[in-house]
């Protein structure tokens, strides 16, 4: 798992569903750059990041779309004690997919603030 949540985000509100399904593509992605994972692995990084919890059939559909769009890869591994898991990972598409999104989620942010702040500000200056 990726760390800690900041203090501040112990107690993080469920977010919207549309925002999730927004964002989730993104987030999980990101789950699976330092390496492979598997389905329960990514949701228990994505809820201790302060991500809400993400269910299965949410999940898994999606990462059947991005093996048919060539940007994981899936590995069955054998369990020791259990049933054997799936493993994802991301392809070199997939990582440039990754780049390609943060860098557009990135200014997709910056524009939505910006945008709240001067709707804000003009509000403001109205009163």
């Amino acid at each position: 798992m990726r760390g800690k949540p900041n203090v501040d985000d112990a107690q993080s509100p469920e977010w919207p569903s549309d925002w999730m399904r927004a964002v989730l593509g993104l987030l999980t992605l990101q789950a699976l750059e330092p390496g492979p994972s598997y389905g329960y692995a990514i949701i228990a990084d994505l809820e201790a990041n302060g991500m809400g919890s993400v269910k299965g059939g949410t999940l898994y559909p999606l990462l059947t779309r991005y093996e048919a769009a060539g940007l994981v890869a899936v590995e069955w591994r054998p369990g020791t004690t259990g049933p054997g898991r799936k493993y994802f990972s991301l392809t070199p598409l997939g990582h440039n997919e990754l780049e390609r999104m943060r860098a557009d989620w990135s200014l997709f942010a910056r524009r939505t603030s910006d945008y709240l702040d001067s709707t804000k500000m003009r509000k403001e200056v109205r009163s």
